[in-house]
């Protein structure tokens, strides 16, 4: 599929696909450099697999730029009130950002997502990375509740966004520790 108004093509791809893991390596490279460490959450790659998953890849005449995956999370429903996924692995390369491909790659995340019966996308990011934050926010993106491996983090930010009007919990006045787990 190609994204409106932008040369970007998304592609669904395994995770272990390696154009996938040259992008993996870049923006560990990345997180290195803002956070002094690469990201280290844990995931399996058959988490980003439908029924319980997707992954895109999206590329620019051929040549990987972009990614992203979703990850179903049957451990926040409780928490959460609603079938929840987990956005992980967004990345532009920073040689083409600005272009509207991070966008793109989050609305066919939405999409897919919404496909599968998904109601409630949240994620995790950090404070360091504002163009993430803004790109979130402008998609409609707001803080809710902390999960996960950086939970306990206070650089650590956490959105969400309804898909079907479900409402989303939101993010406690504190900044006091959440859910701890994968």
């Amino acid at each position: 599929m190609t994204t409106p108004a932008t040369d970007l093509v998304l592609e669904p791809v395994p995770f272990t696909d390696t154009r996938v893991g040259a992008l993996v390596e870049e923006v560990q490279a990345y997180y290195v450099q803002i956070y002094g460490g690469p990201d280290e959450s844990p995931f399996e790659p058959a988490q980003f697999a439908p029924p319980v998953g997707a992954f895109v890849l999206g590329t620019v005449a051929g040549e990987p730029v972009a990614m992203g995956g979703w990850r179903s999370r049957p451990d926040l429903t409780d928490d959460f009130g609603a079938p929840v996924a987990e956005v992980k692995r967004m990345f532009v390369s920073p040689r083409v950002r600005r272009r509207g491909y991070a966008a793109g790659v989050l609305a066919e995340l939405e999409r897919t997502a919404r496909e599968a019966g998904v109601e409630l996308l949240v994620l995790e990011t950090g404070a360091a990375q504002r163009d993430a934050i803004a790109l979130y926010q402008a998609a409609g993106y707001t803080p809710t509740l902390r999960f996960g491996h950086y939970a306990i983090h206070d650089t650590s930010r956490y959105y969400g966004r309804s898909l079907t009007g479900t409402p989303l919990p939101a993010a406690p006045e504190s900044t006091g520790v959440g859910r701890q787990d994968a």
